[in-house]
C-alpha cells in the first residue's frame, strides 16, 4: 500500500546565490543530467518517439541535449542549480580550475 500522505520536504536553498564563476557549471551539469538519464533509458530499451509511450518505451526527449525543448533544458538546469546550492548549503566549497 502506498502512502498518499507523502509531502516532499526539500532543502530550502532559495537564499543561496552561487558565485558567478560557478554559475557556468549549471549548463554543464544540466547537460550531464540529461545524458545520464538518456543513457539509463536507452539501456532499459527505450527509443526515441515523437510522443511518450510507456508501453512501447518511446520518449521524445531521447535526443541530444542541444535538441531538447527549452522547457526540458530548464528542468535539467533546475536540477543542476539545486544540486550546486545544496552542496554550498552543506558547507562545501566549489572552486573553479586554475
Amino acid at each position: 500500500m502506498k502512502n498518499n500522505k507523502y509531502i516532499p520536504k526539500p532543502l530550502d536553498v532559495s537564499d543561496i546565490v552561487l558565485p558567478e564563476d560557478i554559475t557556468q557549471l549549471i549548463e554543464i551539469i544540466a547537460k550531464n543530467v540529461h545524458e545520464t538519464w538518456a543513457k539509463y533509458r536507452l539501456s532499459e530499451g527505450w527509443t526515441y518517439g515523437p510522443r511518450r509511450d510507456d508501453e512501447l518505451k518511446k520518449h521524445p526527449c531521447l535526443v541530444p541535449y542541444d535538441q531538447l525543448p527549452e522547457e526540458e533544458k530548464n528542468y535539467d538546469r533546475r536540477t543542476a542549480l539545486n544540486t550546486l546550492q545544496s552542496i554550498i548549503h552543506f558547507g562545501y566549497t566549489i572552486n573553479p580550475p586554475e
